[in-house]
């Protein structure tokens, strides 16, 4: 049997990271990804402030030493002056992946019209996907849902970890004829 895949959560927040307040935005992250994924895998959590080069140090440091396949920030996606996720993960990505972020605001917009403030984004670096989601629970849950069925394969072409999710909560699209590699 292979090793539990790692998936980072890093959430970005200045009061989170001193403790001002409890960071539910982390939490809701695990949760989601309880829900929809069938294969083992352990969570490499961190909250930081919004500091652009602290979160590409900490971003690299996920997709490299720390050997996550997947990594899922919460928060600094916004219009505000200290908003600099999506700066911080363009800054070390290999390859941007505009679908994401572009299904991420469809759906959210069914829910609310500032979605369309969010400037979340995905892409690669080396063999993780990384994906900015919002810093609100009930949108985390929503926006991962909304593209959590091309995660896996995402990953499979990248040469990262093999996911498998739940059914019952997402069919992973895979093509016909894509293997599942060797453990």
């Amino acid at each position: 049997m292979s090793a539990p895949a790692r998936i980072g959560i890093l959430t970005i927040s200045d009061r989170a990271s001193q403790g001002v307040y409890e960071d539910k935005s982390g939490p809701a992250i695990r949760a989601e990804l309880d829900r929809l994924l069938a294969s083992p895998w352990e969570a490499v959590v961190r909250v930081i402030p919004d500091e652009q080069p602290l979160i590409e140090r900490t971003l690299i440091e996920l997709a490299g030493p720390e050997g996550c396949c997947l990594v899922c920030t919460t928060g600094g996606t916004g219009p505000a002056a200290r908003d600099v996720t999506p700066e911080a993960t363009a800054a070390v990505c290999d390859k941007i992946l505009d679908g994401f972020g572009e299904q991420m605001r469809a759906v959210s917009l069914k829910s609310v019209p500032t979605a369309i403030l969010s400037r979340q984004i995905a892409g690669t670096r080396g063999s993780c996907l990384i994906v900015n989601l919002p810093g609100k629970p009930a949108a985390i849950a929503e926006c991962l849902g909304a593209v959590f069925a091309a995660v896996p394969y995402c990953i499979d072409l990248i040469g990262g970890a093999y996911l498998e999710t739940k059914p019952e909560a997402c069919v992973a699209f895979r093509p016909k004829g894509a293997a599942k590699p060797k453990s």
